[in-house]
């Protein structure tokens, strides 16, 4: 049986470089956050999150998207990595493939998301040059729980980021990352101590964050 009192256990899904773990790593480090990482999965091999979570010692696993024969089976081997771990959720940072609906089924309620928009403005992989293209004033951050459509699930938090004249993608998208750092932390940190609640399209927080 898992022993709470180490900490809630998560596993972090990753496909680049890993800065939204590494600030999830960094405040799961302090003797007061609630959440503990137990592994860290990557859906491809070489990517500096892996190093990340070694440089901290925690445990890796390689669940390949090209040797999958379809959605659900690369989602069922990841899902058994993380169970492996006795991972309780599944916390995405930079995760860049969609879940099939077993991953649902399996940790329901339990599989966490940030983008860097203002949802549902905005959804899919290129959020940020879209924003610029589309000449928003203000973009931001969301974090959400996971659903079976892409970027849809119930919203937990949200931060607007303005967006400045003459911004680049580059650097819009290190003030929004600024933001997810000190947010999705926050937001895992009070998932784990069971203080959301999810009525329908709605997530309740118990504490105001």
């Amino acid at each position: 049986m898992t022993d709470l009192a180490r900490g809630f256990p998560i596993a972090v899904l990753v496909s680049g470089s890993g800065t939204n773990l590494q600030a999830l790593i960094d405040a799961a480090s302090a003797p007061d956050h609630s959440a503990r990482i137990v592994v860290v999965i990557s859906d491809r091999p070489g990517v500096r999150a892996l190093q990340r979570a070694a440089d901290a010692g925690i445990p890796t696993e390689i669940v390949s998207w090209t040797r999958a024969t379809d959605r659900a089976a690369f989602t069922s081997d990841l899902c058994d990595a993380a169970e492996r771990h006795e991972a309780r959720a599944l916390v995405l940072a930079g995760f860049m493939r969609i879940l099939a609906p077993n991953a649902m089924e399996r940790y329901p309620g339990a599989i966490i998301n940030t983008h860097p928009a203002l949802l549902p403005a905005f959804p899919g992989a290129h959020a940020v040059p879209q924003a610029l293209a589309h000449g928003v004033k203000l973009s931001g951050v969301t974090i959400h729980f996971v659903d079976e459509e892409v970027d849809h699930g119930p919203i937990i938090y949200q931060e607007a980021v303005p967006v400045e004249p003459g911004d680049t993608e580059d650097r819009l998208q290190a003030r929004i990352q600024a933001v997810e750092h000190r947010a999705y932390p926050m937001v895992v940190d009070a998932f784990c101590r069971d203080r959301l609640t999810i009525k329908g399209r709605t997530v309740d927080w118990k504490e105001a964050p």
